[in-house]
């Protein structure tokens, strides 16, 4: 009897190990299927923007007529933009594709800086109109080689999750038709860029989202375990494995698999190589009905930033989705909100843990400003705001403008209606640099 028993429950526990293994990779599947399709979409859509890219440059070679030269421009610019986005999307971290980056920024700060100017008073110049000619046969070249790219994804049905799994087997993996590719788009982007070096082009720096100015010694696998067990408070009990990501690039990470078995969390964590510093933070843990409001989840974040040493942050964003509250802070310098240094943070309202944190924009941004002061006055500024917005606070900030400089603003928040606007109007020349409506509703989601 105790025989059948004991075989009884070993029965229903191998059962339920294999339900647990079925279901966890079902699981697994379903998320990796999901970012094969993301991946495969953002390298689709940058395919077929760059067809549009070339095809808008040719345009603008071939328009007179400035009232239709510069919104052609505008449509150039916002081409880039959707270029460069898919670009971030694709599992390419460990493979440099600055180059490539790089000249689609050159073709869009280039078309925005030109549109946004009086053509009529400052029509396009010979140089100018040269340079064009050098982006749209540049655009050809990007676009006949991602082409074949895209044609060798389709012949082979080549998946993009196979990026990822050739860089974890090998740091500089060889016979990946997707990486190879990619290499051959970026030669050629380096080789014509350092060709055609242009002053329009060149003598104007963007900031980098890039993490390489970074400050700090080199740190080692134990140490970021110890960075790791302090910054997420882990248990003696925690499982770690690391790796040591982009060999070659300015920017190497340290990425952190976490294994919480009291907390039964799946943490994954990206550490800068140089100082130490934590990047981001996804914990894939349950969340439980919600017990805590989203104010004291804020107050949480925030003393989780000062524990951590990101000192001077203020709150500027919240939102609800479901059980989560998502949060973003800035550094406060001289009464100024510097709204580039952002740190971006998921709280759970179960017990008000951090789930999530994003700090890259932060670190890449930050430095030691001296902030310069306004030219003009508040009350020249609010006269930039429209009337119909019934203004609540008003404050100064820093912000990036559409050409991604660093500039002092007079932030407005303003009411019309029941909708909520942000303004911010350059503290210098008092244009409206920027305008955004804000969610200030409660989002669900199921």
């Amino acid at each position: 009897m105790i025989k059948e028993a004991a075989i009884g429950v070993l029965a229903i526990g191998l059962i339920g190990t294999s339900y647990w293994g079925y279901t966890e990779h079902k699981a697994k599947n379903e998320i990796n299927i999901q970012a094969e399709n993301n991946y495969q979409r953002a390298f689709h859509e940058l395919s077929y923007e760059l067809d549009l890219l070339h095809d808008k440059i040719g345009d603008t070679l071939a328009m007179k007529s400035k009232s239709s030269l510069s919104p052609a421009l505008v449509e150039v610019w916002g081409l880039t933009s959707q270029a460069r986005s898919n670009v971030g999307q694709l599992p390419l971290r460990l493979l440099p594709v600055n180059k490539t980056e790089e000249f689609l920024t050159n073709i869009g700060d280039f078309s925005y800086r030109t549109a946004v100017r009086d053509l009529d008073k400052e029509p396009l110049t010979q140089n100018e109109y040269a340079t064009l000619q050098k982006l749209y046969d540049n655009s050809a070249e990007i676009q006949g080689e991602i082409r074949k790219v895209q044609h060798m994804v389709f012949e082979n049905k080549l998946r993009w999750m196979d990026v990822e799994l050739a860089y974890a087997k090998d740091q500089n993996p060889k016979n990946n038709v997707i990486i190879d590719g990619f290499k051959t788009v970026e030669r050629n982007v380096m080789t014509y860029s350092d060709a055609n070096a242009d002053p329009s082009l060149t003598n104007y720096k963007v900031n980098r989202a890039s993490l390489s100015n970074v400050k700090g010694e080199k740190i080692t696998t134990e140490q970021a375990k110890d960075i790791a067990k302090k910054f997420l408070e882990l248990n003696s009990t925690a499982q770690i494995k690391v790796d040591l990501t982009g060999e070659k690039l300015a920017d190497r990470y340290y990425s952190l698999e976490i294994r919480e078995p009291k907390t039964n969390s799946e943490i994954y964590m990206d550490i800068t190589e140089k100082g130490g510093y934590p990047v981001w933070v996804i914990d894939r843990r349950n969340i439980k009905a919600q017990k805590i409001d989203l104010n004291q989840a804020s107050i949480n974040g925030l003393k989780f930033l000062e524990r951590n040493k990101f000192s001077n942050m203020e709150l500027t964003e919240s939102s609800q989705y479901d059980t989560i509250g998502v949060f973003t802070y800035v550094t406060k310098q001289d009464g100024v909100r510097i709204y580039p240094e952002s740190v971006t943070m998921k709280i759970a309202l179960d017990d008000g843990s951090i789930v999530g944190f994003s700090s890259r924009n932060y670190l890449a941004a930050y430095t030691k400003r001296t902030i310069s002061k306004p030219k003009i006055s508040v009350e020249e500024a609010r006269n930039s705001v429209s009337s119909n917005l019934k203004i609540m606070e008003e404050r100064e900030a820093i912000i990036l403008n559409k050409l991604n400089q660093e500039v002092l603003c007079y932030e407005f928040v303003g009411t019309r209606g029941n909708d909520t606007y942000q303004i911010f109007v350059n503290a210098d020349t008092g244009v409206e640099e920027q305008i955004k409506k804000l969610n200030v509703l409660v989002e669900n989601y199921d």
